[in-house]
């Protein structure tokens, strides 16, 4: 079948319909990742968003059923050059079509996936329309200029957990690394620290890496204020990663000021880290067309060190914005020298905007993790 791909500037590209037959409306990105489509897929980061993969062969290994980061594909859509008539993996449950369709999610391939990233490289990220049920493309364009889009949007409540639960793991809790002698030694000292993690949209990869450390995980929903989660007494506090504008979660920058004030120790990534930057007196700004790959180098300041990262976001927390009497700033971003990590000074509270956990990725910075609970150790 015919799928039609609207893009609001007017832009019309045909190509071949997969996964779900439906119309979908979303923001259009590129991720530029090699490797590792299921984990994107189902990245909540990404909820109200299409992914356009720059890689130009999609779904040759299929879906397993321990690679997902959440329990379902969270994207809008999934825009790719070519897509694999044969599945080969002996990890393989079924294909990446069949599944996106199981879900709802449509998909479009043969499209001319170079000529589109530059597209939007150069122009900026742009709304989007997908049918794959042969909508006419005026329709799709007028249902993409009435759609708001997500500056200033909660996407948070679509993708949180409704109620508190501990983390116990799942099948692909072993595949964090055992031969750390950090997280060895961490193991044979008996302590078992408890962390609260608010679930903005968090993906199992930062669970089992916070729980290989001996951890005893309890993730809470994204509205739970700063007094129910101080009564869970925690050693320390992570604030997960997420989708949409940080702008449109007040009720979590409130409590995450609170929890800055407890000194209990906290760590963030990507959403998490833009909240405590929120929390600090700083603005957050959409970049024009984002951070979505494994493979974008960020410098660690005080040392010079580079690590390569896994990154998934559209806004960025001012750096002009914070008091650099209270916060020192730790990384910075060697594509666009945008804010990738800062620290307070006076307080147990840091965070990165790329994601160490990867999922795909590259594992540079998986010792951020030994980071934050060498900070619980020493408070």
């Amino acid at each position: 079948m015919i799928a039609t791909l609207v893009l609001e500037d007017g832009t019309v590209l045909e190509g071949h319909a997969f996964g779900a037959e439906t119309d979908a409306v979303f923001e259009l990105v590129f991720n530029t990742s090699m490797t590792g489509y299921q984990e994107i897929l189902t990245d909540p980061s990404y909820r109200g968003q299409g992914v356009l993969f720059t890689v130009s062969h999609i779904g040759n290994v299929g879906i397993n059923l321990e690679d997902d980061e959440s329990t379902q594909p969270q994207v809008s859509a999934a825009v790719i050059r070519a897509l694999s008539p044969v599945v080969s993996n002996w990890r393989s449950a079924l294909s990446l079509s069949d599944w996106l369709a199981q879900y709802g999610v449509p998909g479009i391939s043969g499209v001319a996936t170079r000529w589109l990233t530059r597209k939007l490289r150069d122009g900026g990220t742009q709304k989007a329309a997908l049918s794959t049920k042969g909508t006419s493309a005026e329709t799709l364009l007028k249902m993409v200029r009435e759609w708001s889009g997500l500056d200033g949007r909660d996407m948070v409540k679509e993708v949180t957990c409704e109620e508190s639960y501990r983390w116990v793991g799942d099948a692909g809790s072993k595949w964090v690394e055992k031969k750390d002698n950090s997280k060895l030694e961490h193991r044979k000292s008996n302590i078992e620290y408890r962390i609260v993690a608010y679930d903005f949209g968090i993906k199992k990869n930062i669970l089992r890496h916070l729980s290989s450390y001996g951890a005893n995980v309890t993730v809470v929903p994204a509205d739970t204020s700063a007094e129910e989660t101080l009564a869970l007494k925690p050693d320390g506090i992570f604030l997960s990663n997420g989708p949409g504008d940080p702008a449109g979660l007040p009720y979590a920058v409130e409590a995450v000021e609170k929890l800055i004030d407890s000194n209990v120790p906290m760590f963030g990534i990507c959403l998490g880290h833009q909240l405590i930057g929120r929390a600090l007196g700083a603005d957050t700004h959409r970049l024009k067309f984002g951070h979505h790959s494994g493979n974008h180098p960020v410098q660690h300041l005080p040392s010079g060190e580079v690590l390569i990262t896994a990154q998934n976001h559209n806004y960025c927390v001012t750096e002009g914005d914070l008091n650099k009497d209270e916060v020192e700033i730790t990384y910075k971003s060697l594509n666009d020298d945008s804010l990738e990590g800062i620290r307070m000074k006076n307080k147990p509270v840091f965070s990165v905007q790329f994601h160490p956990e990867s999922a795909p990725g590259p594992h540079d910075a998986h010792d951020i993790f030994g980071e934050f609970f060498k900070m619980i150790g020493d408070k």
